[in-house]
């Protein structure tokens, strides 16, 4: 059963100009340490893996039906991949919380996620079901 669908754009040249103006700031308020690793990887890439994952987020806090508040917030969602390059996405704290409210008893919750990017945009779509 499908508890909820969420999807974002995000234009990877507003995450260039705000990773220009606010840099570090900008990455440990918004991002995991995972995320900002894999992006520091591939320095020509970075703002498009970012932007991916900021759309990820947003696509998220969509599906769990808050948005960000209620606890759910940028940190407590994350993009992490499988050796496999298959994109997960990892909740904590307020966004836990929340999956855990929407997931009927007896059923297991799993957070899908999809990501591409084609400058100047990033996509993403997530869909939360419970098996």
């Amino acid at each position: 059963m499908i508890i909820g669908i969420g999807t974002d754009l995000c234009d990877i040249r507003r995450i260039e100009k705000t990773l220009s103006r606010f840099g570090d700031r900008f990455l440990r308020r918004v991002f995991t340490d995972v995320e900002i690793a894999r992006a520091v990887r591939r320095p020509e890439r970075m703002a498009s893996s970012l932007a991916m994952a900021f759309a990820a987020k947003e696509a998220c806090s969509k599906a769990l039906g808050t948005g960000f508040r209620r606890g759910v917030h940028h940190r407590t969602m994350g993009v992490a991949h499988q050796p496999s390059g298959k994109p997960d996405m990892i909740l904590i704290e307020g966004a836990q919380r929340r999956l855990d409210e929407l997931t009927p008893a007896g059923k297991i919750a799993s957070v899908h996620v999809t990501l591409t990017d084609e400058y100047p945009m990033a996509n993403a779509v997530v869909v939360i079901s419970a098996d």
